[in-house]
């Protein structure tokens, strides 16, 4: 006769309990035990302990089985883990973290981490199999615009699994916030008005409302004219990835030394400034041609503008030229600091709607909303739950699915600006923060806290990865050989990159090297560069001017005829700008049910080096943080986007 101790643990939610009848039978090498009830009534954050008594020794336990009966009422059950203990001593832990809705037996494997080639026992095999088969025929892909990243083929949040929608209090905290905001605005009266702004001071007691919310926004109003505090976006606001040094003009941008001879000081010149590397350059071809919408009936505007920037003896970007097309001529003058005020400003104002329109589709929607998607996507459909990178990579897409879905419903325009010009931008280089920033020259300029905060956690990162896939991948032939990671990085350059080869992601994986990089950027995507791009949407969009969402009138064709009304009447009305307020200030929120990079309250791993691994990254992160804010002390505005206690380890909202 042997016994075995079992012990059954229920999610902490409120909901997570149940009144069904529970049972489970144990697995082993040798045999298999009979079903045995545990109970009929588990309480959320409780254990419940049995023991199963079996007519032999069953051998390594290596999966049970749940099985849920209903009498009358569904109750659905989340499983947090089982641990069972043999009559010999061990202790097998069997990671769950599900739910079980309905009449149903679910399998779990042991939580150690195995790829196909370790599983010797044909029991595990076909679990195996059938694991993948089910969430193959759950996940499928399907196209949602031309051109863009496949994505999951669902139509609503309601058609997904219980498993990887919004946790009930998230869901609620995120339907609370929305319609709180909403009727703040709406009783204000800002949601009613569709006329322009009667003045700029006018603008902040919209955000003034916002308590707590309003530090950021109140400082970018003070100094949103200033030709610096428009460089330093570049460098930490919301789109940082934009900017190139600049080594030769393009020849649609006819910038000459004379133009800009004021800007630079006389002790130099154009020439010599770009030979030095002192001149940047922001392009916003992408937008070339791209149709525009009507807002309450009026038809509105984009432009594709080029923006020159020096950088000053101290260390300073400014602009030094902007051209609002990509066809230079007498109709698309070339605007500088010595016109007239409100030609530059307008000139400034059309760069930053353009960079809202690149930074939301292009950086923020694509760059990682999407391709966040894509990862998660390919991890259900090809890595099953024991494989060692599923454990690793699970955690970074919590709510990614839900998110997405939901944006699908409600906010994405399925004929909108993400066609295959914005696709065709993406290469893998772009994407792996180190190469990025080499390729666009961008490693020594001062001030850069996307790219020193940006580059400590994909170091940090990719020291875990490296650790991770080390302990479980004895060298380059155990990755070459990894039949279903190779179905996994094929899923995502297929169906995330569109076989484009010449994005330069790869469609295999090869040595441990290839798989360390890959797998870093994974993560770096889903945690921290969604963070750099998402968190501050309200600190620098909240005071219209800075980040208009749209644009009334049609670029400035010459100089000489912008004023404070064309202004006024150019950027967004009130309502438009109050709908826009309520996603961004959602968008930047810190909803609940969220966890912070490097917070893993799943045990996936259950071997000691994985969690070991897990706390040694655990600890460099806290002093990466350490480091960001010692130096935010000293800042007149901090950058705290990528600071670990506001970085998330997915793409959660």
């Amino acid at each position: 006769m042997a016994t075995y101790k079992v012990t059954v643990a229920t999610g902490d939610m409120v909901e997570a309990g149940t009144n069904n009848s529970i049972s489970i039978t144990l697995v082993g090498a040798y045999g298999e035990s009979r079903q045995t009830t545990i109970s009929f009534l588990f309480l959320p954050g409780k254990e419940r302990s049995l023991s199963v008594h079996c007519g032999q020794d069953l051998g390594p336990i290596v999966l049970i089985r749940l099985h849920k009966w209903r009498l009358f009422l569904e109750d659905a059950w989340f499983c947090k883990d089982v641990r069972v203990a043999a009559p010999n001593g061990t202790l097998y832990r069997f990671p769950c973290y599900q739910w079980l809705e309905g009449v149903t037996t679910v399998e779990v494997r042991e939580g150690s981490g195995k790829k196909l080639v370790d599983d010797k026992l044909q029991i595990l095999k076909e679990h195996r199999h059938r694991e993948l088969a089910a969430r193959q025929e759950a996940y499928r892909w399907k196209n949602f615009a031309q051109g863009w990243p496949r994505c999951l083929n669902v139509d609503s949040i309601f058609e997904l699994d219980s498993n990887i929608q919004f946790s009930r209090i998230r869901a609620n905290n995120f339907t609370g916030f929305l319609i709180f905001q909403g009727a703040s605005h709406f009783l204000s009266g800002f949601l009613l008005r569709r006329s322009s702004w009667n003045s700029l001071d006018e603008m902040r007691t919209i955000f003034s409302r916002t308590q707590g919310r309003d530090i950021v926004p109140e400082y970018v109003a003070k100094h949103w004219q200033e030709d610096d505090f428009f460089g330093s976006q570049f460098l930490t606001g919301n789109n940082p990835i934009i900017i190139h040094r600049c080594t030769t003009l393009p020849l649609n941008f006819p910038v000459t030394p004379e133009m800009v001879a004021g800007s630079l000081g006389g002790a130099t010149d154009l020439g010599k400034e770009l030979q030095e590397g002192r001149i940047f350059i922001v392009d916003y071809k992408v937008l070339e041609d791209i149709p525009t919408d009507t807002i309450y009936g009026r038809q509105q505007h984009i432009a594709a503008p080029l923006c020159l920037l020096h950088q000053g003896t101290d260390g300073l970007l400014r602009p030094i030229a902007i051209q609002l097309s990509q066809t230079p001529g007498p109709h698309s003058p070339i605007f500088l600091p010595s016109d007239d005020e409100w030609d530059w400003l307008l000139a400034k104002t059309w760069v930053r709607n353009a960079d809202f329109y690149s930074h939301q589709l292009l950086t923020h929607l694509l760059r990682t909303h999407l391709f966040g998607e894509v990862f998660a996507i390919a991890t259900l459909r090809h890595l099953p739950t024991c494989h060692p990178l599923f454990k690793l990579l699970m955690p970074h897409f919590h709510f990614t699915l839900h998110i997405n879905t939901l944006a699908r419903s409600v906010l994405i325009n399925q004929g909108g600006l993400i066609d295959k010009r914005g696709l065709e931008q993406v290469t893998y280089t772009s994407l792996c923060l180190p190469d990025d920033i080499r390729h666009r020259g961008m490693s020594h300029v001062p001030n850069y806290y996307y790219r020193d905060d940006g580059m400590s956690l994909w170091e940090a990162i990719e020291s875990f990865v490296t650790g991770i896939v080390t302990f479980y991948y004895d060298g380059d032939a155990a990755v070459s050989g990894d039949t279903e990671l190779q179905a996994w990085v094929m899923d995502i350059f297929t169906n995330g990159f569109l076989g484009r080869t010449s994005s330069g992601i790869p469609s295999s994986l090869q040595t441990v090297v290839e798989l360390i990089k890959f797998l870093t950027m994974v993560m770096f995507t889903c945690s921290a560069q969604h963070a750099a791009v998402n968190n501050g949407q309200y600190d620098l969009g909240a005071f219209v001017p800075n980040a208009p969402s749209s644009m009334r009138h049609p670029p400035p064709s010459e100089k000489g005829r912008a004023f404070l009304q064309h202004f006024l009447d150019t950027i967004p009305e009130v309502a438009t700008t109050a709908n826009i307020l309520v996603a961004l200030i959602l968008l930047s929120s810190q909803l609940k049910d969220r966890r912070l990079l490097g917070q893993y309250p799943e045990e996936w791993f259950t071997e000691a080096e994985p969690r070991r691994l897990i706390r040694a990254f655990q600890g460099r992160l806290e002093e990466i943080r350490d480091r960001i804010e010692e130096r935010n002390q000293q800042a007149e505005l901090r950058y705290n986007y990528l600071n670990p206690l506001e970085t998330e380890n997915s793409i959660s909202i």
